[in-house]
C-alpha cells in the first residue's frame, strides 16, 4: 500500500495538536511530535492490518496509538484514510 490520504476532520486535528503543543512545550517539540505524527502515517499507509480494527468505535475502522493520541484511519482500496487524530478527551466528543 503505502499511500495515505488525510481526511478534512484529521487536517484539523493536526492543527489543533500542533497550536497545542506550541502552547505547552514550545515550537521545536510542536514541529517534532508532527514529524512523528507523519512517520507514522507512512507506517499506517506501509502495514495498514497491523493495526487494530475498533468496529466498536466506528465500523471500518483501525487505531494506531502514538502517546497520547490515537489516530483513526480506514482502508480505503489501495490506500489508507486517515479519520482523525485525537486523545481519549476528544473520542468522547466524536462518538
Amino acid at each position: 500500500m503505502a499511500i495515505y490520504r488525510l481526511a478534512p476532520q484529521a487536517e484539523a486535528d493536526l492543527y489543533r495538536i500542533w497550536l497545542y503543543g506550541v502552547r505547552q512545550w514550545g515550537m521545536d517539540a510542536a514541529d517534532q511530535y508532527q514529524r512523528a505524527l507523519h512517520d507514522r502515517f507512512d507506517a499506517i499507509a506501509a502495514s495498514p492490518l497491523r493495526y487494530p480494527a475498533v468496529d466498536h468505535i466506528r465500523e471500518g475502522y483501525r487505531r494506531s496509538v502514538l502517546r497520547g493520541d490515537s489516530i483513526y484511519f480506514r482502508i480505503d482500496g489501495d490506500k489508507v484514510e486517515v479519520m482523525a487524530i485525537m486523545g481519549q478527551q476528544n473520542l468522547d466528543e466524536w462518538l
